[in-house]
């Protein structure tokens, strides 16, 4: 079962599609963020929503908002990914142990060894303020991320 809002986000470290290690507690009281699980690179569906999150990167950055993709593929294929869609924010490899940050967060698919399509929006504290999942094969929308951006408090100083 998927966490939670209002409750704790598990912190983890995971490398990058350049191989630095990102925390996520590194966020924490600096900048909100978006965390996108998403099943696999290169996948159609995984593609075209990835695809549409560059495209309206301003609705985070708007908000000083940091977002991070979170795949089970490996930091060389997330790299590749990125550099062929033009992916300018942080893309994730939860590669090893196998899935175990989607695992954290409750949304790996055992059956399928990869992560459901979920979105986790976390304030500055690091508690969960939004989330959503959509069923597996289907796309997450913008408005979804709208209305889940608008859950999130104003970053303070």
């Amino acid at each position: 079962m998927a966490l939670e809002n209002d409750t704790q986000a598990p912190d983890f470290e995971l490398p990058n599609q350049f191989g630095e290690h990102i925390r996520l507690s590194d966020f924490r009281h600096k900048k909100p963020v978006a965390l996108v699980f998403f099943p696999l690179a290169f996948s159609s569906t995984c593609t075209s929503e990835l695809c549409e999150l560059r495209d309206n990167l301003a609705l985070f950055a708007d908000k000083s908002i940091e977002l991070i993709g979170i795949s089970v593929d490996s930091k060389a294929t997330l790299r590749a990914f990125a550099e062929k869609e033009g992916y300018e924010f942080n893309l994730l490899a939860d590669f090893w142990p196998h899935g175990s940050v989607a695992k954290e967060y409750g949304v790996f698919l055992e059956q399928k060894g990869f992560a459901n399509r979920a979105s986790f929006l976390i304030d500055t504290n690091g508690i969960i303020r939004a989330s959503f999942i959509t069923a597996p094969g289907q796309p997450r929308s913008i408005a979804d991320y709208r209305a889940a951006l608008a859950e999130l408090a104003p970053v303070t100083a």
